[in-house]
């Protein structure tokens, strides 16, 4: 068995997922192909991980290289985790820069003109590793980690339609982690349900395992006792009083997909979770061989082991959050629509759960005005058009000035030339 992590030079992730891989029964003897096209970085992991693995005793084979195609043949699974160029500095071009042009947006990274633009500098690469996924091992499950999510396996989807993939995102552990705490039980002792978009998504539905009663009233009686007043909560708040369902991340997420949410977010908390992530990631010193023998963090763990193992024992265990075509499981959204929600695994991949009993249709609604957003900006990725790509940022509702709009756009252009040039 063949595991390729391209971005593997990514000490956080190269090294937890290495590290969560090591300790598997199942994927155990696999061998394991680290990409990245930093050398010295990916040597640096490589190297980690071969010592991990002489000082354990373990049974893993692992290889490096910059060039992907090398790794990829006999591939059983592919995971993307890719970054473009300077992620702070363009994150915050993607921010701030609208702002000047009078195009008012609560966050940046995946919502938004913002999220526009980061969607157009990623996509294109990616499409390129899936590209050569499809000629050197297209029976590979393909897992992608990277943002904006759901822009990136829609552009992937339409190009690739034959590819086995699918996305994941670690923010549903926010729930593992704070529903036990409302409710004073251990989470084996829940079945929820969560769906929608990635970074839009909702608690819909939860019951005691032990009576089969359920639990959404008793959870949304004690939210704003739990959750008000903390930080990222303004924007939070109104979606639980007016569409009645608890949002799984906070503002600086939900606040990207909706046009009234300036009014809304707490922007003080925004900023304040984005600066101090910004200062602990660039100043995170990795103590390497730690990392690796603690994997994944709960909090950051993204389920990509227990999902490989399902798919190979075809065990059909429930996964609580994975991003896929819709195909019915949101039914006021169309079939092709990438949504976010539980997944049964089996040998044959992922398929979405169903949850038309217990989406309303106030929510649904708010997915859908992302539809059309989504779709077109992959389209601008895909077929490298101007035209398309102007069009998203005219189709976003976050977007309210026309007139600002393509000098937005020629401006963002000229500062990140090495990223979109090819929308000239």
């Amino acid at each position: 068995m063949k595991i390729v992590l391209i971005g593997a030079g990514s000490a956080m992730f190269g090294l937890g997922a290495l590290g969560d891989i090591f300790k598997s029964k199942v994927l155990e003897g696999c061998e394991v192909a680290l990409v990245d096209i930093n050398p010295e970085s990916l040597g640096k992991v490589e190297e980690t991980a071969r010592r991990f693995i002489a000082e354990k005793g373990l049974n893993y084979k692992v290889t490096a290289t910059t060039d992907r195609r090398e790794a990829l043949p006999g591939a059983d699974f592919v995971i993307i985790s890719i970054e473009i160029g300077d992620r702070y500095k363009l994150w915050e071009l993607d921010w701030y820069t609208p702002l000047q042009f009078g195009i008012y947006q609560a966050y940046g990274e995946n919502g938004g003109p913002g999220g526009i633009f980061h969607s157009l500098r990623i996509i294109p690469p990616i499409l390129d590793i899936c590209d050569d996924v499809a000629d050197l091992c297209p029976d590979a499950f393909v897992l992608n980690l990277s943002n904006p999510m759901t822009n990136i396996l829609t552009a992937i989807s339409r190009k690739h339609p034959e590819l086995k993939v699918f996305g994941l995102c670690h923010e549903v552990s926010s729930l593992v982690i704070h529903l036990p705490k409302m409710l004073g039980i251990p989470f084996e002792d829940l079945h929820i349900r969560a769906g929608g978009f990635n970074h839009f998504s909702c608690l819909l539905d939860a019951e005691y395992r032990q009576t089969g009663e359920n639990a959404m009233a008793d959870i949304m009686e004690k939210v704003p006792g739990y959750f008000g007043g903390t930080l990222e909560r303004g924007l939070f708040m109104d979606i639980v009083k007016y569409f009645g369902k608890l949002p799984i991340t906070t503002d600086s997420h939900f606040s990207e997909y909706i046009q009234w949410a300036k009014g809304e977010a707490d922007h003080a908390g925004i900023i304040d979770f984005y600066t101090n992530y910004k200062k602990e990631c660039l100043g995170y010193t990795v103590d390497m061989m730690a990392r690796i023998t603690s994997g994944t963090a709960p909090e950051e763990y993204w389920r990509a082991v227990p999902i490989m193992e399902g798919i190979i024992t075809d065990d059909h265990h429930e996964e609580l959050a994975v991003n896929l075509p819709n195909n019915g499981c949101i039914g006021l959204l169309p079939d092709s629509a990438i949504v976010e929600v539980p997944g049964i695994v089996t040998k044959d991949g992922v398929k979405g759960v169903d949850l038309n009993d217990v989406m309303p249709i106030g929510f649904a609604s708010l997915l859908s005005n992302r539809v059309g957003v989504v779709s077109i900006c992959a389209e601008a990725a895909i077929h490298k058009s101007r035209e398309l790509a102007l069009q998203a940022l005219l189709v976003d509702p976050c977007n309210t000035n026309l007139a600002a709009t393509e000098k937005l756009f020629d401006t963002m252009l000229d500062l990140q030339s090495d990223y979109l040039g090819y929308l000239r």
